[in-house]
């Protein structure tokens, strides 16, 4: 189902909000369509389309919010929606930093100008011709036994914004992605791998054989892993992974985190947090970025910035919510569904690369190890203690070695951050992104 004008429609729900009581009022709605395929060994497994409209209207009375969401966009029902929303806003207690954005100065016309959305819609046929260029790849690569298949997916969304303090506006961002899983050896000794390729524009997404064939050809590298001795070395991450390193970061300087008091860096605002050179740049107005948008969750301009600038953390990524409790103003980075309201989160973020290559970065290592895979989620973010299970291969003379696996690397991420190292390899491919990084003194736990 879609809608006629959707800033339109919205625009009438707050004014029924404000006719059923409240003192503020902002409405979101997300229009999603997409199209998926899934193949294993030359079956198609799965073949969807899903189509759907999610609307979601927040309230004031006071300093008292509530949050209610519907999957029926109809005019008619904006009263019963609005008078649910405003009687539940009433029973909340009062929240001293709840309330719409200050002067919103989002500009929905730079929609054009990021190109955000690809016109042409895949066929069913097509989507299924790059799941199987996919898989055929990776199975034919000497040494792949197996597939845990291929998708392929394209999805077009409409997201839309209007306030009781004037904004309004929309924007729509389409995406493609193709993916693949292969499996090397038999029986109990069978490794797996992946690779994948998101981006906005079917002409930006990467050649589906070449993922196929890097799937399987990672898989067939990790066959017979060793499990080596416990040791402090230096640790080296494939770009695969490296990101989430600046996940953490990220998670670190949001605005919310900080205002709580649970971040590992609350009190290193102005203060060096990584290596001198270092820069992590956050631009939500990247052309084609998978994460660019023309306004927040909020209504709020994003701006290119460097959240880290020559190793010194420069600022929180900001709501207006967490701006309050801390005495600053949004930085443009609310996020938001329609069943809840904003909080702050990153747009494009990565870690600028370095001079090295990955080979270069790893040259000079005696006995180190890189990571391909991380498992389970072992960080404390109030203190930034780390300790995640990984995968990889041993460093050994500066050269890639044997495959490891049930291994443990573990450290704490304020130190890591300070001892990071990037090399030149940097991909846009996720959102957060990151070169292939070293980290020095970072405990392997094995055998």
């Amino acid at each position: 189902m879609t809608t006629t004008d959707p800033v339109a429609t919205l625009q009438e729900l707050v004014a029924a909000a404000r006719r059923a009581g409240a003192d503020a009022a902002d409405a979101v709605l997300v229009n999603g369509r997409s199209l998926s395929v899934q193949r294993r060994l030359g079956r198609i497994e799965q073949l969807e389309r899903a189509e759907g409209v999610d609307l979601g209207l927040r309230v004031f009375v006071g300093r008292r919010q509530a949050v209610v969401s519907t999957t029926d966009p109809s005019p008619k029902g904006f009263p019963a929606l609005a008078e649910r929303a405003v009687a539940m806003a009433r029973t909340v207690p009062e929240d001293p930093f709840a309330g719409l954005a200050e002067a919103p100065d989002g500009d929905p016309a730079l929609a054009s100008a990021l190109d955000l959305e690809d016109p042409a819609e895949p066929s069913a046929e097509e989507l299924i011709a790059r799941a199987a260029a996919a898989e055929e790849a990776a199975l034919a690569v000497p040494g792949v036994t197996n597939s845990e298949g291929a998708e392929a997916g394209w999805s077009r969304t409409l997201v839309a914004l209007a306030a009781t303090n004037g904004f309004a506006g929309a924007f729509v961002r389409t995406g493609h992605s193709v993916s693949a899983t292969a499996l090397a050896g038999q029986g109990t000794a069978m490794e797996r791998d992946y690779d994948f390729s998101n981006a906005v524009h079917r002409a930006d997404l990467e050649d589906a054989a070449a993922i196929g064939r890097r799937a399987g050809e990672r898989a067939v590298a990790r066959l017979n892993p060793r499990r080596p001795k416990t040791a402090r070395l230096p640790v080296v991450f494939d770009q695969r992974v490296a990101g989430s390193l600046l996940g953490h970061l990220a998670a670190a300087i949001n605005g919310a985190a900080v205002a709580r008091g649970t971040s590992f860096l609350k009190d290193r605002l102005g203060q060096r947090v990584m290596a001198a050179g270092l820069v992590v740049r956050d631009d939500p107005l990247r052309r084609r970025g998978l994460r660019s948008r023309p306004f927040d969750g909020e209504g709020m301009a994003g701006a290119p910035r460097a959240v880290v600038e020559d190793g010194v953390l420069t600022t929180w990524l900001l709501d207006w919510r967490s701006a309050r409790q801390l005495g600053m103003a949004s930085t443009g980075h609310a996020s938001r569904g329609t069943s809840g309201p904003p909080g702050p989160a990153p747009s494009n973020l990565w870690l600028a690369p370095g001079p090295l290559t990955p080979a270069q970065l790893m040259a000079d290592i005696a006995e180190g190890l890189f990571v391909t895979e991380m498992i389970g989620m072992g960080v404390n973010m109030v203190t930034g203690d780390y300790s995640r299970g990984a995968a990889g291969f041993m460093i050994r003379g500066g050269a890639l070695a044997e495959p490891v696996s049930e291994i443990t690397v573990a450290g704490n991420l304020k130190d890591m951050l300070l001892h990071l190292t990037p090399a030149d390899d940097l991909a846009f491919r996720r959102g957060t992104d990151s070169p292939t990084v070293r980290v020095e003194g970072l405990t392997m736990a094995g055998a």
